[in-house]
């Protein structure tokens, strides 16, 4: 299997990069933007470019390179993926000085930073001196939703592969090839609104698609200022549970492993171990809110999805329900309410996702969304 066969309806981005791969005129760079919507394959093409670049084939799949390459192992690969709320400069010079180094394995230096639309300011401009005067067989990989998201003079000096959203079919034919029923398949592709990640969650895990018809239920709950507050809570606590379950994990081994370090220390050593204990908890509170906001902006596309269908009703429009399971509901709000309100809701969402960029509480965020769809 081909590492190029992971991405899901992106022909014109796997041609380009696989010019790049052959050598051929001009087609080579050494810094590159992958963008593109949720779940579209960013950082998968990234990973793919990367063992390709490394594969003496140009990315069969199966030998040894394209292996570690692709599971994160390989000496010459490196790969950056935040948990945190933003990626500061101390991070980006230890990238940049990997990236001074030359191969030790294989063929090129390869450096991809997932979240390159979380890097902070100070930590872009640390980035852009390295490409500005790049090392010679080292290639940056940045990945961002859009080229907006990551500023202006590191865009400018690297080359734009954008992603698109897979279509239903393609989508539906990934899982199908990965064992999913057909109509399982065809269900989570159309709901999922092409995010691959999500479509298989929803078609694999039966936890996923009750999160979903619990999200969904929302909006006919909605019947009074009790109700909504209520509808608020749930919401933010189920997030909060769901983020903590995830990073808790993950807490515990990193303080275990500092902890261990910690207990063989002594005199100055040991004071600077318990103060990196403490930078520690606080990376890991950042973390567990960056899980909660991911979260609860998954129920923002959830509720958009809904509004979306019920303003299709309204308008009469020659277009498929996204939520079909959830037809009766959408019907009867359609039915009951107009469409200058729906885009009213739709725009409280949008207005919601905002509050929440610029660190406005949850509980209040998702409190005054529910009032408004109420």
């Amino acid at each position: 299997m081909s590492v190029w066969d992971a991405l899901v309806g992106q022909g014109p981005v796997v041609d380009t990069l696989q010019r790049a791969i052959s050598g051929q005129a001009h087609a080579m760079t050494h810094a590159w933007l992958f963008t593109g919507p949720a779940g579209s394959g960013r950082s998968v093409a990234a990973s793919a470019f990367a063992a390709g670049l490394q594969c003496a084939q140009g990315g069969c799949g199966v030998c040894q390179a394209c292996l570690t390459a692709r599971a994160g192992t390989h000496p010459d690969v490196t790969v950056v993926r935040t948990e945190q709320l933003s990626i500061g400069v101390d991070e980006v010079r230890d990238l940049v000085r990997r990236a001074a180094m030359s191969p030790t394995l294989g063929r090129w230096q390869t450096l991809i930073i997932e979240d390159a639309d979380r890097m902070t300011e100070r930590g872009a401009d640390a980035l852009l001196k390295a490409i500005e005067e790049p090392a010679d067989r080292t290639v940056w990989m940045l990945c961002a939703p859009t080229a907006d998201d990551v500023v202006v003079t590191v865009r400018s000096r690297s080359r734009h592969v954008g992603l698109v959203t897979p279509s239903q079919a393609a989508v539906v034919q990934l899982l199908t090839g990965e064992g999913v029923a057909p109509d399982q398949a065809e269900f989570a592709a159309r709901v999922s609104q092409g995010h691959i990640g999500r479509a298989r969650a929803l078609a694999t895990k039966p936890e996923a698609a009750q999160r979903r018809r619990d999200i969904l239920a929302l909006p006919a709950q909605l019947t009074g200022l009790g109700p909504c507050l209520k509808a608020a809570a749930w919401a933010v606590t189920t997030a909060q549970a769901e983020a903590q379950a995830a990073t808790a994990p993950l807490d515990a081994a990193e303080q275990d492993k500092l902890a261990a370090v910690l207990a063989t220390s002594s005199g100055k050593a040991a004071r600077g171990m318990a103060g990196q204990m403490k930078d520690l908890e606080e990376q890991q509170a950042l973390r567990l809110k960056r899980f909660v906001r991911d979260r609860l902006d998954s129920v923002l596309g959830e509720l958009t999805s809904y509004y979306r269908d019920v303003l299709v009703v309204q308008m009469s429009a020659q277009a498929g329900l996204v939520n079909q399971d959830c037809g009766p509901s959408i019907r009867e709000v359609a039915q009951t309410t107009t469409a200058e309100a729906t885009i009213g809701r739709i725009d409280a969402i949008v207005e919601c996702r905002r509050a929440m960029m610029s660190n406005v509480a949850p509980q209040l965020a998702f409190e005054a969304l529910m009032v408004s769809l109420a």
